[in-house]
């Protein structure tokens, strides 16, 4: 499978973007889907996932409440609605998928998007 990552842009502090993520191919209740983010200089850092067939979701304890993740299964999507930005979100995103929820959340899963750049400015 193939993800295709979009959305990323330059958006001022309190500002909002939206993040997409499709994938080739049908995803399966299985899986799981995350971003994940790597900021400058710093390590690379789950943000958000769900369980695809369930919908459940979680997050990194620095966007609760911000950020919002969801999927259409009928388009095999997974966006990543970003409110109230900051500059510690500058990054460049990466969405994941994996049947493994282990290892999307260590930054390990099997498929990668090839990442959409995230600027936020002061």
């Amino acid at each position: 499978v193939q993800l295709q990552a979009s959305g990323g842009g330059l958006v001022q502090t309190g500002g909002s973007l939206r993040l997409s993520c499709a994938a080739s191919t049908r995803i399966f209740s299985s899986a799981v889907m995350g971003w994940l983010r790597q900021a400058p200089g710093k390590e690379r850092e789950w943000v958000a996932a769900i369980r695809w067939g369930v919908g459940n979701t979680y997050y990194t304890d620095s966007v609760k409440g911000r950020f919002t993740i969801s999927r259409d299964k009928a388009k095999n999507t997974v966006d990543l609605q970003m409110n109230n930005l900051t500059p510690e979100d500058t990054a460049i995103y990466y969405c994941t998928k994996d049947s493994d929820w282990g290892k999307v959340v260590a930054g390990k899963a099997d498929y990668w998007g090839q990442g959409t750049l995230v600027t936020v400015s002061s």
